[in-house]
């Protein structure tokens, strides 16, 4: 009753090709998540991702392409994810001093309230800020604004992080 224990699945692991691709794997997974749960760095953690495949895989010449195409996807959602919604605030008056209020109480709201305290600290950060500052009549309609240009942004690093994902898997087939 022998078993091998170096392979998964038919890879063999003991192979540093298969190893590192399957980390790459892992760590593209854990980069995507990590855009909707905002613990992990989710589009630097997918281009870190496809670079470690691309430097230390044995994917041949092909890598190269992929991991420049996943740059230019990685820097391109990263300008958007910041321009976009950015453009869009201002349009609505929304200030910067509203944003980091909102940022500082999610960041308490995380440790205080585990799993939804990040969310539930930027919303009442949020919404407290504009209080103070627009008064209770506006406040929800100004704290609505804000929070659609963060989804806006969140839904660009998502689409970004699922661009390189899928890159990468086309360059795995190809290569």
């Amino acid at each position: 009753m022998w078993r091998d224990y170096g392979t998964l699945g038919g890879m063999d692991l003991t192979d540093s090709g298969t190893t590192v691709t399957l980390i790459a794997g892992v760590a593209l997974l854990a980069g995507v998540l990590g855009v909707v749960i905002p613990v992990l760095p989710g589009l630097l953690l997918c281009w870190l991702a496809v670079l470690l495949w691309a430097v230390l895989g044995d994917a041949g010449g092909g890598r190269w392409v992929v991991l420049a195409l996943a740059t230019v996807v990685a820097v391109g959602g990263t300008v958007v994810k910041y321009l976009w919604p950015g453009k869009r605030l201002k349009s609505t008056g929304v200030p910067t001093s509203s944003l980091v209020i909102a940022g500082v109480l999610g960041i308490v709201g995380f440790f205080v309230v585990p799993v939804v305290g990040l969310v539930l600290g930027f919303v009442g950060g949020l919404w407290l800020a504009e209080r103070l500052r627009v008064g209770p009549g506006q406040a929800w309609p100004s704290t609505r604004h804000a929070l659609g240009a963060v989804g806006l942004s969140l839904l660009v690093e998502f689409a970004a992080a699922l661009g390189i994902a899928v890159i990468w898997v086309f360059g795995l087939l190809a290569t």
